[in-house]
């Protein structure tokens, strides 16, 4: 049996309330933060911790793993944009002509933070659980790493299903019987949003987009969409599986009890998935092209891995 694949083109935008835009994707992380407050609140609860001291763990980590993320893009993927659109590394915005934020500020749009990074994002939340240690003295960093992996590997996969919504990282083109052939009409690079008003002369990219997928008119347009791996389902089903290991590890085992072991678990878990699932993807930039062979974010994945594999072979040898 044969599908003929399907065609995605959300708009992106839940709701707005006057200039405010409410995005899935913004939406998705902001329920990754609280089941993920959730399921701290359970753990710190069976280990008889402090719901101060679970607060204060929430503010450190918002801080840096959204910190860590933005930066993490900016750095690792797209420094030759930032580096001369400086204010928009911490802004929810980005340059466009003949658009309006707000109303009062011409030449540039709300976008919501789009465009962040797993590596960034896991780099600077060690960071940040370095210094909510340092604050914290009682709270060892690696007791502490071992119990936050649990809600980060559901976290990760709450933001894959954002890219999808965001029809962002989306994988390389696949013939439309695969029966997850995913035509995304909104491709930054199969149709631009400038491309698609021009052609369709419509004022906003979301009534040029819709005009493409259901306007006969540009029915040859809609067939010059190429179908793509949905990569990022892939990733997010992925990481439910490893949410689900490391629970249960958590829960079920004495695993917890050994130091540094289900932290070294989750880089490799989370890791090699994002390894294998950058052989879907299409590029995504950063610097590829100078080291070759690999994608930006394979070669980011590898020391994440061997980090992974030194605490579950070596769990502890320092108490942190």
């Amino acid at each position: 049996m044969y599908f003929l694949g399907f065609d995605w083109n959300p708009e992106g935008t839940l709701f707005k309330l006057g200039f405010l835009q409410i995005k899935y994707y913004n939406l998705l992380w902001i329920a990754a933060f609280v089941l993920g407050w959730f399921i701290m609140k359970k753990i710190f609860l069976n280990e008889k911790k402090s719901m101060e001291k679970l607060d204060s763990l929430f503010i450190y980590t918002v801080v840096s793993i959204m910190l860590g993320a933005r930066l993490g893009h900016v750095f690792f993927y797209d420094w030759d944009y930032y580096k001369d659109h400086l204010v928009e590394i911490l802004l929810p915005i980005r340059e466009r002509a003949n658009s309006s934020l707000f109303g009062l500020i011409n030449g540039y749009e709300f976008t919501g933070f789009t465009g962040l990074a797993s590596h960034g994002a896991t780099i600077a939340a060690i960071i940040g659980i370095w210094l909510y240690c340092r604050k914290w003295k009682d709270i060892k960093m690696l007791w502490l790493l071992d119990r936050l992996v649990v809600p980060s590997a559901i976290g990760a996969a709450f933001v894959r299903f954002g890219n999808f919504f965001n029809s962002e990282i989306n994988g390389k083109v696949v013939d439309k019987s695969y029966f997850l052939a995913t035509r995304f009409i909104r491709d930054s690079d199969d149709m631009p949003a400038y491309q698609a008003m021009a052609l369709t002369k419509e004022q906003t990219p979301n009534a040029a987009y819709k005009a493409i997928q259901h306007n006969p008119e540009f029915s040859e347009a809609l067939q010059s969409i190429p179908y793509r791996h949905p990569a990022q389902l892939y990733e997010a089903i992925c990481y439910i599986f490893v949410f689900i290991a490391l629970y249960l590890l958590y829960w079920k085992t004495d695993w917890k009890n050994k130091p540094g072991f289900l932290f070294g678990l989750f880089m490799v878990l989370l890791f090699v998935v994002r390894f294998f699932a950058e052989f879907y993807k299409k590029s995504q930039g950063g610097f590829e092209d100078t080291l070759g062979m690999l994608s930006t974010g394979q070669w980011l994945s590898i020391p994440m891995i061997l980090i992974g594999v030194y605490f579950m072979v070596k769990p502890a040898p320092v108490e942190l």
